[in-house]
């Protein structure tokens, strides 16, 4: 398994927490190209604090020759320049004679992100989430190659767990309901997960066979804890729903149904 530092491929400069990327760019020879790329069949990479999460990047690659190989492929923070990734290979299939499809099969660590970077001054392992850039260098059979800085960019993102609980169960119709919960995601510092302070939640509601809808928001507390009260008026089931951000996965809960009597 190889390990790679966040380097740049034209470069190989190892980069560091403070250093931004550089502006994309291509060289090379000929006239081979990726004409396409697709990382984690378009998903965001959710990584949690335990397992290792594995992700393939799909390329086209086209040349009139055919295409030889792919040389390497990296990935990593495309805004600081942070890669905590390891290249596990690249496997092609042709499609025709000029065109072949090349997964590349990378794998994030958390038990890794940390001990990563721990040697630069003010590092946060959990400013890896974010957005992410792919580079790729290619080869043809005539000996055309390519080499590119940005041929795609995906979303890393810190997994997150949601919790719900209506009470009391049952309930008498008219009277109160509340409903807790807690919002947390994982750190990548310490691989625990932390409640996340300060985000709108949606509550929301569904009767028997039908369909959940928003009643109302909620914002999590200094511990990730949420709370809201209702009425009781029909038996059905609550449930809380986080749209995510861009560094925290959406995640809802599993819903809690109450009887009202």
């Amino acid at each position: 398994m190889r390990r790679e530092i966040a380097t740049l491929a034209a470069v190989g400069a190892v980069a560091t927490a403070t250093v931004a990327a550089p502006a994309a760019h291509a060289e090379g020879r000929g006239d081979v190209r990726v004409t396409k790329t697709v990382v984690n069949k378009g998903g965001s990479v959710i990584v949690g604090v335990k397992s290792p999460k594995r992700f393939a990047i799909a390329m086209t690659i086209k040349d009139n020759s055919g295409v030889k190989r792919v040389t390497y492929v990296s990935a990593f923070n495309a805004g600081n320049s942070h890669g905590p990734v390891s290249y596990l290979g690249t496997t092609c299939k042709k499609s025709s004679g000029t065109t072949s499809l090349c997964t590349a099969t990378m794998e994030i660590d958390p038990t890794w992100i940390d001990s990563y970077g721990s040697g630069n001054r003010g590092w946060d392992a959990n400013a890896v989430a974010g957005t992410w850039q792919v580079n790729a260098t290619v080869q043809a059979n005539d000996g055309d190659y390519w080499i590119s800085d940005r041929i795609a960019t995906f979303k890393v993102k810190r997994a997150a767990t949601l919790t719900t609980d209506a009470a009391p169960e049952p309930v008498k119709k008219g009277h109160t309901l509340t409903v807790t919960g807690k919002l947390s995601r994982a750190n990548w510092t310490d691989l625990k997960y932390h409640g996340f302070t300060k985000q709108v939640v949606k509550l929301q509601y569904k009767k028997p066979g039908g369909s959940y809808h928003t009643v109302r928001t909620a914002t999590t507390d200094s511990k990730g804890n949420l709370r809201a009260t209702v009425k009781a008026t029909a038996s059905g089931s609550w449930r809380w729903a986080f749209l995510g951000t861009t560094t925290t996965m959406k995640v809802v809960s599993t819903g809690d149904a109450v009887t009202v009597k």
